[in-house]
């Protein structure tokens, strides 16, 4: 585990810290996906759609950081890993290992035989690290990406961990 990881501890988001954590994301996606998705997913992809998804799958959201200073979150939805972000301030402290694990475990808990997770093309950092993590890539797929202008198609890989 990396130095510090050991004393973070997973936790339920708190509807308070909704705007640090759409902030988060805006910011890791932008560090992410910005440079290598397209220019119009970009557009649709504001700090107030972060705000508004967070709000709409708050119960789904786990953190890392002191309450009120998250500095990571992962989402989960039925057998996916749907998001998983960490602060630059995060990165390099076992925060995004704890939350892979911690989505891991609730899937799992879920009855989830075998769990996907899309990552962009081009995301060779988030690649190497589910790589490491045991997650392994099957392919493409076409993701449908809900935003405020409807369904955005985007080709992305597909990563797969089997549970059992």
């Amino acid at each position: 585990m990396e130095p510090g990881a050991a004393t973070e501890v997973v936790r339920q988001a708190q509807e308070i810290e909704i705007d640090q954590l759409a902030d988060l994301w805006y910011q890791g996606w932008q560090d992410a996906h910005a440079a290598i998705l397209p220019a119009e997913l970009a557009r649709l992809r504001t700090r107030e759609s972060f705000a508004e998804r967070l709000r709409a799958a708050l119960q789904a959201v786990r953190v890392v950081g002191p309450r009120g200073g998250p500095i990571g979150f992962c989402m989960t939805q039925a057998d996916e890993l749907y998001q998983l972000f960490v602060s630059s301030d995060g990165r390099g402290r076992g925060v995004a290992a704890l939350l892979e694990a911690d989505a891991v475990s609730i899937l799992s808990r879920r009855g989830v035989e075998v769990a996907w997770l899309a990552c962009a093309i081009g995301n060779h950092r988030a690649a190497r690290f589910y790589e490491k993590a045991g997650w392994r890539c099957t392919g493409t797929v076409v993701s449908e990406l809900e935003t405020q202008a409807g369904v955005f198609p985007l080709e992305v890989w597909r990563f797969e961990k089997a549970l059992v």
